[in-house]
C-alpha cells in the first residue's frame, strides 16, 4: 500500500490505491474468487451428470481453470 498524507497535521496514513487493489486468482496468482453457486447434498450415487456439473459451477466462480 502506499502512503499519502491527507490530513492538515500532515501524519501519513495508508490508503489503498488503485494497485492495491486484489486480482483475480490463477493457478500462480494467489488471488479474489467470486462465491459458487449452491450445490445440494446427493441422495444416491452421483452421476457423471452430476459431476460435470459441479466442474462447470467450479469454473464459472472461478475457482478451477477451464483448461
Amino acid at each position: 500500500m502506499s502512503k499519502r498524507v491527507i490530513s492538515t497535521g500532515g501524519v501519513p496514513t495508508t490508503v489503498a490505491t488503485s494497485s492495491d487493489l486484489p486480482v483475480a486468482a490463477t493457478s500462480s496468482t494467489a488471488g479474489i474468487v467470486k462465491q459458487m453457486t449452491f450445490t445440494a447434498q446427493l441422495t444416491a450415487a452421483p452421476t457423471q451428470a452430476d459431476f460435470n456439473a459441479l466442474l462447470t459451477k467450479l469454473i464459472t466462480s472461478g475457482q478451477m481453470a477451464s483448461s
